[in-house]
């Protein structure tokens, strides 16, 4: 939950307000911030969550999250969020008329959360349409001047080599979205290995050199660690994934259905791709 949004919820009377975080449509809350929220102390909170758990009214595994959170003491410690489903509970379980404002306020805060994103969706969605219209004229026109005259000087190879890249890469992906991704051709087993500190780097460079939003690239979890070790994994002495291509399509794969950043995980997912034949 380090990438969460935070606002602020008000008592009616004005004598509390509580830091709320909004992640994965919900707001989340702590133990302290719950008994502040209800006027309980944290162990009668503490026992009416147990006991939410207990009798099953909700699974513990979806609506508890753990936030790395520095104390007064300057240590950091993993301190557990609840979402608003259990918030609720707790509130219906101590009748407490402060739940019931929480409640009316949180599910405004969230459509409007909702309304926002969706929004800023539409138009990035706009956006990549018009930058791939640009990248298709592009190529076609590329394509005729192809057929024309050959490109000869580096400024005219890199321009093809760039655009070429691009359009392949926007291929890859469109085959693994109807789910068409194969591989067909292998370079055998490569000898140099991408470590996880190389990808992150690479991934800053595209960053900076292409201009993309302050969330590009930003890990939400340790999931893109994960991967890249997940591609090297090897089973009685051989490698799971035993070329450069399997490699790169697996991680490309994995980059894009885990999600693993909080902005661009398409393009990084391609760039990784592009990268691999280099190594």
């Amino acid at each position: 939950m380090n990438n969460s949004e935070i606002t602020i919820f008000k008592t009616e009377d004005g004598k509390t307000e509580i830091q709320v975080k909004l992640e994965n449509e919900t707001v989340w809350l702590n133990l302290m911030q719950m008994s502040e929220l209800f006027s309980r102390d944290k162990s009668v909170i503490s026992r009416h969550i147990t006991n939410i758990f207990k009798e099953k009214e909700l699974p513990r595994v979806s609506v508890v999250a753990k936030n790395a959170t520095t104390a007064l003491d300057g240590k950091t410690y993993q301190v557990e969020y609840y979402n608003l489903d259990v918030i609720i509970s707790v509130g219906y379980r101590i009748k407490s008329q402060r739940g019931t404002q929480f409640r009316i306020w949180a599910n405004k805060i969230l459509k409007d959360y909702l309304i926002k994103g969706y929004s800023i969706n539409e138009k990035r969605l706009v956006q990549q349409n018009e930058q791939l219209r640009q990248l298709q004229d592009s190529v076609k026109l590329l394509g005729q001047v192809l057929n024309h005259k050959e490109l000869s000087g580096d400024e005219s190879t890199g321009l093809l080599k760039i655009i070429s890249d691009y359009a392949y890469a926007l291929d890859i992906l469109d085959q693994y979205d109807y789910q068409k991704l194969e591989i067909t051709e292998t370079s055998g087993k490569e000898i140099y290995q991408i470590t996880y500190e190389e990808a992150i780097s690479q991934i800053a460079k595209v960053k900076i050199a292409y201009g993309n939003s302050e969330l590009f690239g930003r890990e939400k979890d340790d999931s893109f660690k994960s991967s890249i070790s997940t591609i090297y994994q090897t089973y009685n002495g051989a490698d799971l994934y035993p070329s450069i291509e399997e490699k790169a399509a697996n991680l490309l794969y994995f980059v894009t259905k885990n999600h693993s950043f909080s902005d661009g995980n398409k393009r990084i997912a391609a760039f990784l791709f592009l990268y691999f034949p280099d190594l």
